[in-house]
């Protein structure tokens, strides 16, 4: 018998929703029509209706959608301000790689545990946003084994739990306009797998910073090149600043495509664009994140989620500046 939080699907906004078998990652952007702003505040103001239209068929696969704003779209759907720290995803280079910034006005963040609703959702979406938007990513991420990345490795054992996943994801206080609202960057990388896989298993470990078989942490080196773990790892005063991950392998060995769709979650963007800074241009300087050797990361994207009542709230075109 179902208990009485399970009468609906999980509500919108929630970016600490469960961990699923299947994501969509959707990013869009917005056209220049007169009409098209309206269009998609009509459509995301009431997405809790099409997560009940297409969830109430399977309430345990937890379908749920979160919707990111991007910052050129934002004053385009609301003269309500802008959230302090949003701003286009900025380029990060470094001397061997680089992250690039890539559009996105609006971001879906689609989860179920099943492919179909997922798929079902996204359709019906595309289909109320119509000729308003232009699809730049889609991609489709599955769960890989025991939560592994297509490397091999446990892929978001950082992540808070408890209590610090609302303090470490939720805008509070110091942003009273936006409170419960979270700041989203999403990054798809794809992977040489050829080459990773002609490493030793203690030469991944290194780069990592975690045992393969175990996901057990280890110790870097006293000094020298720092892994993975420790670079995206941000402590600012001795305080560890955390952000939560929901990434999910996607591909197509036929088309020989394998990677890692990044989404970070946090209430401080500048604690994702620190650990960033640390992976592509290196701590210090020119000691980067050798991973990236192997991850090569095609695309960059900053968003905003509102809470559902700011998002809900867009339904009133009262006072919006226009395209």
């Amino acid at each position: 018998m179902s208990t009485p939080s399970r009468r609906v699907p999980i509500e919108p906004q929630r970016v600490d929703a469960p961990l699923t078998a299947s994501a969509t990652f959707l990013v869009l952007t917005v056209g220049d029509g007169a009409d098209a702003p309206a269009t998609v505040r009509d459509v995301i103001s009431g997405i809790d209706d099409i997560v009940k239209n297409v969830g109430f068929r399977d309430l345990d696969a937890m379908l749920s959608c979160t919707v990111g704003i991007g910052s050129s779209l934002w004053p385009r759907l609301t003269t309500r301000r802008a959230p302090a720290e949003l701003h286009p995803f900025r380029t990060i280079t470094g001397s061997a790689h680089t992250a690039p910034s890539t559009p996105g006005d609006l971001l879906f963040h689609i989860r179920a545990n099943r492919r179909d609703l997922v798929f079902e959702f996204e359709r019906q979406l595309l289909d109320v946003l119509g000729d308003a938007v232009t699809v730049v990513d889609e991609t489709s991420g599955f769960r890989y084994f025991d939560v592994r990345d297509l490397l091999g490795f446990v892929d978001g054992t950082a992540n808070p739990i408890g209590n610090a996943v609302a303090d470490s994801t939720l805008v509070g206080a110091e942003d009273d306009e936006h409170v419960g609202g979270s700041y989203v960057v999403v990054q798809k990388y794809l992977h040489d797998l050829g080459a990773w896989q002609q490493l030793t298993t203690e030469q991944q470990e290194a780069i990592i910073g975690r045992r393969k078989a175990d996901n057990i942490e280890m110790d870097d080196a006293p000094v020298g090149q720092k892994s993975h773990k420790t670079l995206a790892t941000v402590v600012v005063d001795g305080v560890e600043h955390d952000i939560l991950r929901d990434n999910m392998p996607f591909g197509s060995p036929g088309a020989s495509s394998f990677g890692t769709y990044f989404i970070g979650y946090t209430r401080y963007l500048w604690v994702i664009e620190r650990m960033l800074e640390n992976m592509f241009i290196g701590d210090p300087p020119g000691s980067y994140d050798r991973l990236l050797d192997f991850s090569t990361a095609m695309t960059g994207s900053t968003f905003f989620a509102p809470s559902a009542d700011v998002l809900a709230a867009l339904a009133d075109a009262e006072g919006v500046t226009g395209p």
